[in-house]
């Protein structure tokens, strides 16, 4: 059979050479240098943060990390008091805006009405569009007053004894700024965790309650299985907002140098001390102290990233198994 009488519904001649079309090159030269500009770039702040902290680091070695001082005048720092307040308050955060977050996206998802479920969304995720200065003054304002007047003394009357609910209400402590990074982070995983719940094949959900299971049953089984890995690093994304974040932790937190038991006394994080204080440096000890708070930073939340790659690869492969 000849090239021209051959059935034309047959498969064509396998081309040798694909032509190579500028489109193509261009998009991937711009993929490239993108990739390769954000590693540089994150790489070159690595090496100056480290470059400016080097004194520090000479200095103090690792033990500045454990060590609870921080004294201009006297030239001796360490970073204990920050990264505790930072550890703290985040946790704190996180363990009050993950259920809340899930309960938000569940109800947006599956309990409210379409048109009930647009608006409520959209307000929630404005909440991440307040600038965090604006935030912050808020606390000061209204929250932190609010908080030292009703929160606190509630939970001293019921759990004074515990020490870490033991003291004087303040409006300036480590609860008020946990309190105030939970408001922040709970927008960017109700969000996250509202898509998610979304994305859900229906059919998985109707073939389980088909089969017996009820709603709740259904949303615990399925959906939650479905989504746990987008939850688990939404919620460590939120997480990460939190270690980081400045502004509005300098405005409620207080800026003390000392560890208390207590959520009521004031402290200070990694990012706060960073922010506040960096301008005001005045000695070059100082600033490659303030620096090495900022190295310090940078490990925790790259340990953060990694430790949600780590669970999302988790959950994928026990996915891929069952």
């Amino acid at each position: 059979m000849t090239w021209s009488s051959r059935d034309p519904a047959l498969p064509g001649p396998v081309l040798e050479h694909r032509r190579i079309r500028l489109g193509d090159v261009v998009f991937q030269g711009i993929s490239v240098a993108a990739a390769l500009a954000a590693t540089g770039l994150l790489g070159l702040i690595t090496f100056k943060v480290i470059a400016q902290a080097w004194p520090a680091m000479r200095g103090f070695g690792i033990g500045f990390v454990w060590t609870e001082a921080w004294n201009p005048v006297a030239e001796r720092f360490g970073a204990l008091t920050f990264v505790y307040g930072t550890v703290v308050t985040a946790l704190i955060a996180l363990l009050l805006a993950t259920p809340l977050s899930i309960a938000i996206a569940l109800f947006l998802a599956e309990v409210a009405p379409r048109r009930l479920a647009a608006p409520i969304a959209t307000v929630v995720e404005l909440l991440a569009a307040i600038p965090s200065v604006v935030l912050g003054l808020w606390g000061i304002l209204v929250f932190g007053p609010w908080v030292a007047q009703h929160l606190e003394p509630w939970l001293l009357s019921w759990l004074g004894f515990l020490p870490i609910f033991s003291g004087d209400p303040s409006q300036a402590g480590i609860l008020p700024a946990a309190l105030v990074l939970t408001i922040m982070i709970v927008p960017i995983t109700s969000a996250i965790c509202r898509e998610l719940f979304v994305r859900t094949p229906r059919d998985l959900m109707d073939g389980a309650m088909a089969l017996g299971s009820t709603r709740w049953e259904a949303i615990r089984g399925v959906m939650f299985a479905y989504a746990a890995p987008g939850i688990s690093a939404a919620v460590l994304l939120g997480l990460g907002r939190a270690f980081g974040e400045a502004i509005a932790v300098t405005q409620v937190v207080g800026g003390a140098d000392f560890i208390s038991a207590s959520l009521y006394a004031p402290g200070d994080t990694l990012a706060s001390r960073i922010a506040s204080q960096y301008q005001g440096a005045t000695s070059n000890l100082q600033v490659g102290s303030i620096l090495y708070l900022a190295a310090i930073l940078m490990v925790i939340s790259l340990a953060t990233n990694l430790a949600a790659l780590l669970v999302v690869r988790r959950f994928e492969k026990a996915r891929r198994a069952a």
